[in-house]
């Protein structure tokens, strides 16, 4: 319930349509559609629920973005098929999902220094949000072949050339967004990818007591 109270109009929305499509789709006993929107719905309840798990707080464009990302690469991609239709789809989902996910990354490897700016030097902690990010991807693809193998989808489309061109995106995306944190922790700032750090680290204030005090001397 206090999921639900937290959550914008526009991804509760997206999520009854999901739920609605699934269930429509059991009925019509079309399970390729109804595995696809149903399993949309789990991924993309996975941050809030996590977020609610380990009490911290997602930003809403935070969760507006994954929620998003997961409609439109398993949902629109594979049930309404843009990956055939739209030759960019793709590259433009992993490019922007690799910047997310580096993002995160970042947050989650300056969280576990507990915000502290000196404890490591921020081309390390770059670097390891680089190596994030491209295990993050590389496990996208392995979703993805094992989806096309299970339940015979094809999120791989053109076999080795897509899973490549994915990577190459991936770890762009993550150049991206190592570099952002990067100058973040130099400069403080980092144009708009680096006030959504700001924002979530000010939400979450517990988990980056350091930074906070660092930045109020």
């Amino acid at each position: 319930m206090q999921l639900i109270k937290n959550t914008s109009p526009l991804m509760l929305v997206i999520w009854a349509l999901l739920l609605l499509a699934g269930l429509v789709a059991l009925g019509l006993s079309r399970w390729s559609l109804a595995f696809v929107s149903l399993a949309t719905l789990g991924l993309s309840l996975v941050p809030p629920i996590l977020a609610a798990r380990w009490s911290f707080t997602l930003p809403v464009p935070f969760l507006m973005a994954t929620t998003l990302f997961f409609f439109g690469s398993i949902f629109l991609g594979e049930a309404f098929d843009f990956y055939e239709r739209l030759w960019w789809w793709d590259l433009a989902l992993h490019g922007l999902s690799a910047i997310g996910f580096g993002l995160t990354g970042f947050l989650f490897v300056f969280m576990l220094f507990d915000g502290d700016r000196l404890a490591a030097p921020p081309s390390a902690i770059a670097f390891i949000t680089f190596c994030v990010t491209m295990t993050i991807g590389a496990t996208w693809e392995i979703f993805e072949f094992s989806m096309d193998m299970i339940f015979g989808l094809n999120m791989q489309k053109s076999g080795l050339d897509d899973t490549m061109g994915d990577l190459i995106v991936d770890a762009v995306g993550g150049l991206i967004a190592s570099a952002t944190g990067y100058y973040y922790l130099i400069h403080n700032s980092a144009g708009l990818l680096g006030s959504s750090l700001a924002q979530f680290i000010e939400l979450n204030k517990d988990l980056y007591q350091k930074s906070i005090s660092r930045l109020k001397k």
